[in-house]
């Protein structure tokens, strides 16, 4: 098969079989995330004070870790899958786990149906990912190419999203780079892990973390500028 046709995915040759498994423990993973178990592993939002206002330090720290969590449990996935280790299942329910707390975390902001959108489309991020690689496992290499184009989609998706809710914080094009950028980072990190690069697979999540971090403060940022009543320094 030529590789090259599929330029998001040139580098991933070698990532096709680990994510097949994911596709496959993606078709369970809706009523997985509605379980009392998984509800029970929800992040905690940051807490009020007397007041009823949020600490900004206590709101950016909590943004910071579920975005961390993001790219952490995606990388502890990819190792799980490149290692055919047995704990690959409760992993990827955690991953998804983390889609539902991000959505959550902004509720009290946007109201319950932003927050279960945002998670949807978080979730969708996922599934497409997935979807792509099996595409490319099984040769077909049209629904592959379509497939991606769906994924960067989604990311835009994702970028619209946010913009339409704070436009003056999260101007639309800076949310398609970091959404963008994400994908990138991520699909070099699971490239290099699975070909045994490894010394330029931690790079990869040096440089994924650093720019998540930013992405967590421009998001905690823009919420703590757009309902300032909300908090206190």
């Amino acid at each position: 098969m030529n590789y090259s046709k599929f330029q998001p995915l040139k580098n991933l040759k070698f990532f096709v079989i680990a994510i097949v498994a994911l596709a496959l423990v993606l078709s369970g993973f809706t009523a997985l995330a509605a379980s009392k178990q998984q509800a029970s592993t929800a992040a905690a939002p940051a807490a009020a004070s007397a007041s009823g206002k949020i600490s900004t330090v206590d709101f950016q720290n909590s943004m910071r870790k579920l975005w961390e969590e993001h790219v952490t449990w995606t990388r502890l996935y990819i190792i799980s899958v490149a290692g055919n280790l047995p704990d690959q299942d409760v992993t990827a329910q955690r991953l998804l786990q983390n889609q539902t707390d991000i959505g959550n975390a902004v509720k009290a902001f946007y109201g319950d149906a932003a927050g279960n959108q945002l998670t949807s489309l978080l979730k969708d991020h996922i599934l497409l990912a997935a979807a792509i690689l099996a595409d490319v496992k099984a040769g077909d290499n049209a629904k592959a190419q379509a497939d991606t184009q769906a994924w960067y989609a989604n990311a835009d998706q994702i970028a619209t999203f946010l913009s339409n809710a704070n436009p003056k914080n999260w101007p639309l094009a800076t949310m398609k780079a970091q959404m963008k950028m994400h994908l990138d980072l991520t699909l070099a990190e699971a490239g290099d892990r699975l070909n045994g690069k490894y010394a330029a697979d931690i790079q990869d999540y040096d440089r994924i973390e650093n720019h998540i971090l930013g992405m967590s403060d421009l998001l905690s940022s823009g919420i703590i500028k757009q309902f300032p009543d909300k908090f206190t320094h």
